[in-house]
């Protein structure tokens, strides 16, 4: 949803609001963010706005990327930095994540188990060398087979790829995989440059190139990223924009001042509570809309309490969603029971039946399981504002089910490293950003070999079956079906507490032209402009 106001001064109503472009603010509100706003203007001067004769987007992230190489990334936050920098092989259709046209222009199934990708010819990479199908294989096997690949499941299904002319290539599938287009979509769709994988020892971590619309410039680590406009991209369509900086702001309302001040031209991953003055300020246009970004509960099973799965159902038990959507969200997300929302084609409303808010369901499991006392968790979070006040909402719920703990918290690449990679913690109060096919979704959560399987357990019975049934369709209803199944083995063994969807909130300057939503909620900045 795209809302735009024309700009008016704010005038006094007489009592404790302001009449802002025909609505009513708080002063307070409206004077807190005013002298926010200051504060974070007099940090230094504006960014330089106009180079190389066009316009540099200066953008608010609300994180530090994991990694800029797709095939080692472990945060969903990092796409909004790879998609400048990289194209996929497939793209998909913003509203719909329909698969559409990318670097492979065409491609099909010549039977079941072969894909052939037709590439699109006359692409390079910033780096000068060409794109062609070899680039794709050497990417493709990297990221299926190198140890340190994170996105090894993501092409579990692939076999092998052939090389069958300069433009063609083909994926020879161990099993049909109809979800395979959708996941080109992806960090294994992004095509890394040969040549500079040979000259960094296969890895791309701070030195990425791609074959995007912009090119990597620098990276001050939490600080700053900055990207500039690649001259030989290919086809028609060449970027408007002489770059993006991408200033780290972890904390959302901050980064809503920025663009109240100046500093800014646009904020992404904004909060609920930050809704109605995007909506009413008329200095800020809000781009706004539904994602598949649920905020959740990871669950390392591998730890002793958690191992149990009715201690894993007493948290799902104790958490009252609609609550923590009012309390955390300011009343800004749908109450999550599953991983995919109400809207989503594949959304199984018996699986959303299983965990009604019942503290004493909950406390009967835990003595069930030998905990009449209650259990003390080592819970992990990030520290910006937002996720805090989660963590104190939860902790509030969880002390009415006779769960305690406290939350040890970091920066999001920080955390997410130590509870993923590290293995440390009993939880993480994370989110899942979403994939454009849910079948790869369940797959990068809950495989036993996957990065976000912390603990490494193995799915429940019957999970790999109807997960590869999702994929071994191009059905709907078919597909639906089998992922109905995999909703429900997940949830019935609580492998995952879902908290809630949230919506995507941007807002930007009256000088940003063309930003829309997208269901993944991870902004693309390619058909972006800024008015002089």
């Amino acid at each position: 949803m795209n809302m735009k106001s024309e700009p008016k001064q704010p005038r006094h109503t007489g009592d404790d609001t302001l009449d802002v472009g025909g609505h009513a603010v708080s002063r307070r509100a409206f004077l807190g963010y005013l002298s926010g706003a200051l504060v974070v203007g007099a940090l230094g001067a504006p960014a330089k706005l106009w180079a190389r004769g066009g316009a540099v987007l200066r953008v608010g992230a609300n994180s530090n990327p994991s990694s800029l190489d797709p095939a080692t990334g472990g945060s969903g936050s990092d796409h909004v930095f790879l998609f400048p920098i990289y194209d996929t092989l497939v793209t998909w259709d913003f509203d719909s994540l329909k698969a559409q046209p990318g670097l492979a222009e065409r491609w099909e199934f010549t039977d079941s188990k072969t894909l052939v990708l037709h590439l699109r010819q006359g692409v390079t990479f910033h780096d000068g060398a060409s794109f062609n199908a070899e680039a794709v294989k050497t990417n493709l096997d990297r990221s299926r087979t190198a140890e340190f690949s994170n996105i090894r499941s993501d092409l579990g299904s692939v076999d092998q790829v052939t090389v069958n002319g300069e433009h063609t290539v083909t994926l020879h599938l161990k099993n049909p995989d109809t979800a395979l287009p959708l996941i080109l979509s992806d960090r294994a769709g992004m095509m890394v440059s040969p040549k500079a994988l040979q000259a960094n020892g296969n890895r791309v971590d701070r030195t990425p190139v791609g074959t995007g619309f912009m090119k990597f410039e620098k990276w001050n680590d939490g600080s700053e990223i900055s990207v500039t406009a690649f001259d030989n991209y290919h086809g028609t369509d060449k970027p408007s924009l002489a770059g993006i900086t991408f200033s780290i702001i972890t904390d959302s309302a901050t980064r809503l001042r920025a663009v109240m001040s100046g500093q800014a031209d646009l904020a992404y991953h904004l909060d609920g509570r930050q809704k109605p003055l995007v909506e009413k300020m008329p200095t800020l246009h809000g781009v706004i809309g539904s994602t598949v970004y649920c905020y959740q509960l990871y669950l390392n099973m591998s730890r002793d309490t958690l191992a149990d799965r009715r201690v894993r159902q007493a948290l799902n038990y104790a958490v009252d969603r609609d609550a923590f959507i009012r309390g955390a969200m300011a009343g800004s997300g749908e109450a999550a029971y599953m991983n995919l929302p109400k809207s989503h084609w594949a959304y199984d409303a018996q699986t959303a039946e299983l965990y009604p808010h019942d503290p004493d369901k909950a406390r009967a499991l835990l003595k069930e399981a030998g905990y009449a006392d209650g259990v003390t968790l080592d819970m992990r979070g990030y520290n910006d504002q937002s996720s805090v006040q989660m963590q104190e909402l939860l902790l509030a719920q969880f002390a009415r089910a006779n769960i305690k703990g406290r939350f040890r918290t970091g920066t999001i690449a920080d955390m997410s490293a130590e509870y993923f990679a590290k293995k440390q913690g009993d939880l993480l109060l994370s989110a899942w950003t979403g994939r454009p096919d849910p079948s790869l979704s369940y797959s990068l959560m809950y495989n036993q070999e996957s990065y976000f399987n912390a603990g490494d357990k193995a799915p429940p019975e019957g999970f790999a079956e109807a997960l590869l049934a999702s994929r071994s369709s191009d059905d709907l209803a078919t597909r639906k079906e089998a992922l109905a199944k995999v909703q429900r083995l997940v949830m019935e063994d609580a492998l995952v507490v879902p908290l809630a969807f949230r919506e995507s909130i941007v807002a930007t300057n009256d000088k940003v032209q063309n930003l829309r939503n997208n269901l993944l909620g991870k902004p693309k900045f390619n058909s972006v402009s800024l008015k002089g």
